[in-house]
């Protein structure tokens, strides 16, 4: 079943030869019903702009200008995939910007008009590296409402970890700090083509309009990054270069000094973060 006028993406992949490149994270979905699904799981789309990375030959672009995006913005750095986006393009005209730029080195925030929402099949080579840059812009809130993003599954279960489990770590803290985050969709191998060695999911990202807890952002930062990087340590041992007294400090926030990074939970880790600035 089409979704739109244009052909089907395994035809439009054979008549451009867009065979998925691994080197670029490439792992396409073919079956638009599914993208289409992607794009709902974003929310209401009509009087937003979307913000898409990765599009390759556009199954997620088409899902999400049929369920009625005002605009979307694609970041495209495979240039074979032009003519594919382009062909798009000229059914949906100025609903669909297309940018042959690598996304790890370009600016869209201009291009865009607020409310945002990003939606995309993240590239596995560069997923974690973009959550982790939308997450922390200069200031809160950032220039989008919410983020529908796929990742491999180890990924989405490590931004939704809970503390005591195998999971959670730094990526855990840091989406959960300033966003509510939940795994909306999981998908096997077999829906991509090529299939992939592991599951991917669906997380979605709703920004919160200030941290969950307040907390000095480089001093968390540091702090659960020093902790996880020694995650087997006590933390008096794995944080004893953040203060000399780092015992006594983590005994005033009421942590146990052999307690690991762990069984911390977000709200403690704040609370350290601001008895270290203290």
């Amino acid at each position: 079943m089409q979704i739109d006028s244009l052909p089907p993406l395994r035809e439009v992949i054979a008549n451009h030869r867009l065979d998925a490149q691994r080197s670029l994270g490439q792992n396409f979905i073919l079956d638009l019903n599914l993208t289409a699904k992607i794009a709902r799981l974003a929310g209401v789309l009509k009087g937003h702009d979307i913000l898409e990375v990765g599009p390759g030959p556009g199954g997620l672009t088409r899902g999400l200008l049929t369920e009625g995006a005002r605009k979307v913005v694609v970041l495209e750095k495979d240039s074979r995939c032009l003519p594919a986006l382009k062909e798009i393009a000229d059914v949906y005209g100025d609903k669909l910007e297309i940018f042959n730029v690598d996304a790890l080195n370009f600016n869209a925030i201009i291009h865009l008009k607020k409310p945002v929402r990003i939606v995309c099949n993240l590239p596995y080579n560069i997923g974690t590296e973009l959550l982790i840059r939308w997450l922390t812009p200069t200031e809160w809130p950032p220039f989008w409402h919410t983020m529908t993003l796929m990742f491999q599954k180890e990924v989405a279960e490590r931004i939704t970890a809970l503390p005591g489990t195998k999971s959670y770590g730094r990526l855990a803290i840091l989406s959960q700090w300033k966003t509510d985050a939940k795994i909306v969709m999981s998908l096997p191998p077999e829906v991509f083509s090529p299939p992939p060695k592991v599951h991917s999911a669906v997380v979605h990202f709703e920004a919160l309009t200030s941290p969950r807890f307040p907390a000095p952002a480089k001093l968390l930062s540091s702090t659960v990054a020093m902790a996880f990087n020694q995650r087997r340590k006590m933390l008096r041992s794995s944080l004893k270069s953040a203060a000399p007294n780092i015992e006594k400090i983590l005994q005033d926030t009421g942590l146990d000094p052999t307690a690991r990074a762990e069984e911390v939970s977000l709200e403690q880790f704040c609370a350290l973060a601001r008895q270290l600035a203290d």
